[in-house]
């Protein structure tokens, strides 16, 4: 069934449950990615995002909560395929250096998706009126933000070694 979009709100409401999915999805690969990695800084940059990570599912149903709308995810396909590729690169046979350099590209292109999306829901927020709502996402769109420059600043190791 194809969703129905009447209206600013119907595609902001969607969009919440898209990135709640995204989260979601994302909760589940962090620990694999971390136990793939083998820099010590860079498990510790993907540990400290699953704490986060955490709470943005929260901050999430909170939107939702705050909007009186069902806290419920809808399939998000972007992420699904983002995560595939990682997942690919911690089946990969390549060099420990090798394997993390290409997991920090890959995390990284999860973190750019999360930023244009909580981008988004921030400006429709404010446009509709949502302040409770944008509250909540622009904290997870400043962490998003800093966890991404976290994997740049290991990522300046990791790629010189690899």
């Amino acid at each position: 069934m194809a969703a129905t979009f009447n209206d600013l709100q119907d595609a902001f409401v969607f969009e919440l449950r898209d990135t709640l999915s995204a989260e979601k999805q994302i909760l589940k690969a962090l620990p694999k990615m971390t136990k793939a990695a083998s820099s010590s800084d860079l498990k510790k940059a993907f540990e400290k995002h699953h704490k986060e990570t955490q709470e943005h599912v929260q901050r999430i149903e909170s939107a939702l909560g705050s909007l009186q709308e069902s806290v419920r995810a809808h399939e998000c396909e972007g992420i699904k395929g983002l995560l595939k590729e990682g997942e690919e690169i911690i089946e990969a046979n390549a060099e420990s250096e090798v394997s993390d350099a290409l997991l920090i590209a890959a995390a990284q292109k999860v973190e750019h998706y999360e930023i244009a999306t909580y981008g988004t829901l921030c400006t429709w927020g404010e446009l509709l009126g949502f302040d409770d709502a944008v509250d909540y996402l622009k904290r997870n769109l400043g962490e998003e933000k800093h966890a991404d420059e976290k994997l740049t600043q290991v990522a300046e190791k990791v790629n010189a070694n690899a």
